[in-house]
């Protein structure tokens, strides 16, 4: 007789997704509006060097830096790498070259994507000129691109004497994070068991500790853990907190409760929404239970029981 073949691991698409809201200060402030009305600022140092793009502090003397001044929309390549499949949010969707691009009257380089027929037509040292985007709104994508040029070279640095109105105070930049999570055998087989509406954890063999959700390995001993054992499915509230903050494409009201939840026979709390109770009469030692979604295959959250709350001195270690 073969025996069976162990079930193959789960694979799933993730994606980790928040925009990062930052305040500006009056230099980085100035550069981005400069961009807004095509115009590229740059700050010159107390040694005379000009930063593009402007910095608030000399990163070799940490002095502060304050002296505006314009440099040219033209300039030279001065490093280079092709990108032969661009990816979403990069500023080009055909392929094309990531550049360091030092413009006229600079003394250090730009980051920026060259629209290029291909890598044979870039080269370090190659003159090149911003295209700037239809529409402009005070960020770096102002600069839709550079593009190939075979002008005049731009003349040196000149003072900033404008003063800009409605200047960008601050940016929204979203970070992303797109991966394929594989969870290995352990944590597949318990997620399996979930569309099942069961919980297993994992029994060390050791110091015989179950754990949930299951790792494939004991955390204190460090020894493989294949003994599944059902848990669950009600629990005690260990620990908590009250989220008043909505997240981003959640449709859950604030505020609301997000706690760790002993199932019982688990050596190890797990993560869970409580509902079905105030948020203000959640508290430590209260016992719940799953509610699951029509077609969930994990607890949409966990209600009260309506059973006595838990004796500290059973759930103190799991704290």
């Amino acid at each position: 007789m073969t025996p069976a073949s162990p079930p193959e691991a789960l694979q799933a698409p993730l994606v980790v997704e928040f925009p990062f809201t930052r305040s500006l200060g009056p230099v980085q402030s100035a550069f981005l509006t400069g961009l807004r009305t095509r115009t590229v600022l740059g700050v010159r140092t107390t040694d005379g060097r000009v930063l593009v793009p402007p910095v608030e502090y000399d990163p070799v003397t940490a002095d502060e830096l304050t002296d505006l001044v314009e440099v040219a929309p033209t300039g030279t390549v001065t490093t280079w790498a092709w990108n032969p499949a661009p990816r979403r949010g990069q500023p080009l969707s055909t392929p094309f070259a990531w550049v360091l691009v030092r413009l006229d009257g600079a003394d250090t380089a730009l980051l920026h994507a060259l629209d290029a027929p291909g890598p044979d037509a870039v080269r370090t040292g190659a003159r090149v000129r911003i295209r700037w985007a239809a529409e402009r709104v005070g960020a770096i994508t102002d600069i839709a691109c550079f593009e190939p040029y075979d002008g005049a070279e731009g003349g040196p640095a000149v003072p900033h004497r404008v003063t800009f109105t409605d200047p960008v105070r601050g940016i929204v930049a979203p970070a992303r994070l797109d991966y394929t999570y594989a969870p290995g055998r352990a944590q597949s087989r318990y997620l399996r068991a979930l569309a099942d509406r069961v919980t297993y954890g994992e029994r060390c063999p050791s110091c015989r500790k179950v754990y949930v959700p299951p790792r494939g390995a004991c955390p204190t001993c460090g020894v493989a853990t294949d003994e599944q054992v059902e848990v669950g499915p009600r629990g005690t509230v260990t620990t908590f907190c009250i989220v008043n903050i909505k997240a981003r494409n959640l449709d859950i009201e604030v505020p609301y409760v997000y706690a760790h939840i002993a199932l019982d026979g688990a050596d190890l709390a797990l993560h869970g929404r409580i509902g079905g109770i105030p948020y203000d009469q959640v508290r430590m030692g209260l016992r719940v239970e799953p509610v699951w979604s029509e077609h969930g295959r994990y607890p949409d959250h966990y209600r009260p029981t309506g059973e006595p709350d838990a004796d500290y001195d059973t759930y103190k270690e799991l704290l």
